[in-house]
């Protein structure tokens, strides 16, 4: 195995434990569900939000059907991402295609067994009286913008990037 594949698998693995290990113990450790908003800082809250859609809430979809469809798209994207890495000439890239892996594996887990992805970490603030909140994530969303970033940063100022299958 090519050390930047083998780096990407490993980028993947750490986010998947990392988002599972992060979501299990804010539901039966720390117990966010019965604690409900818990202010960590004057900014940022832990919140228990049960998102039955895409990102930012796009698409909710409740019904077992529309979960399960939301769950073979990510297959498919999953594996073509991993085809993706498996080319990917520089580290970065591949490092970056396992983040966003082990992300969407990370919610896709949260589909198969709550029929929806937890979301817990909320920023906000309030300017001149008004509150302002930013959506609630979790670390698989973390894992999945940072991967997004890398390809950005790879395909623009990096080596030539290898393209998408």
């Amino acid at each position: 195995m090519k050390p930047a594949l083998r780096a990407g698998v490993a980028a993947a693995m750490a986010g998947l434990v990392l988002d599972q290990a992060s979501k299990a113990w804010l539901l039966y450790g720390f117990d966010l569900p019965r604690r409900g908003s818990v202010a960590v800082t004057p900014f940022f809250d832990l919140v228990l939000a049960w998102n039955t859609g895409i990102s930012y809430g796009w698409f909710q979809n409740e019904g077992p059907f529309g979960q399960a469809v939301l769950i073979a798209v990510k297959v498919v994207a999953v594996l073509v991402m991993a085809i993706w890495m498996a080319r990917s000439q520089t580290l970065l890239a591949a490092l970056s295609l396992g983040l966003i892996i082990g992300g969407a594996i990370g919610n896709a887990i949260d589909r198969f067994l709550y029929g929806a992805v937890v979301d817990f970490a909320l920023f906000h603030l309030e300017i001149g009286g008004r509150p302002f909140n930013w959506y609630v994530f979790n670390l698989a969303d973390v894992a999945i913008v940072a991967g997004v970033a890398g390809l950005l940063y790879d395909s623009f100022i990096g080596r030539t990037a290898v393209k998408a299958p």
